[in-house]
């Protein structure tokens, strides 16, 4: 295979989201790289390794061993739990935003009970006297 494909965005991935992605073992995709089925290159992330896969051949592994059905319905899985995740950091993030929507208006508030109590000291009214008659 030509180098494109091991640097286009998306066309690989690693053995571990493979295996998630497509529903395989991680004792699968060992037998099909050792069969020569799989190409893939070592990479390492924070000194751990991991094996770098092309997706198009994840994928016709995935049909060969499970099967049109099960590779669809591990893709819908897969799919499902992705757009959950999303949903769920857009829920954390919203609650962020309304914590700190809330303290700003706080702030706020004793801003202004700051500045309205200032300017009634300023002004206070003064005693009365009364006026004598005559």
């Amino acid at each position: 295979m030509t180098n494109s494909l091991w640097t286009k965005q998306g066309a690989t991935l690693s053995h571990k989201n493979a295996c998630q992605e497509y529903g395989l073992t991680e004792r699968d995709i060992l037998e099909a790289m050792r069969a020569g089925k799989l190409q893939f290159r070592e990479n390492y992330a924070h000194g751990n390794p991991y094996f770098k896969l092309l997706r198009a051949e994840v994928e016709a592994l995935a049909l060969e061993l499970r099967g049109a059905a099960a590779v669809e319905d591990q893709a819908f899985t897969s799919q499902l739990r992705q757009i959950d995740k999303e949903i769920n950091s857009h829920k954390r993030k919203l609650a962020s935003l309304q914590k700190q929507k809330l303290e700003l208006m706080e702030t706020r508030n004793r801003q202004n009970r700051l500045a309205e109590n200032q300017t009634n000291e300023g002004s206070e009214p003064r005693a009365k006297i009364p006026h004598k008659a005559g």
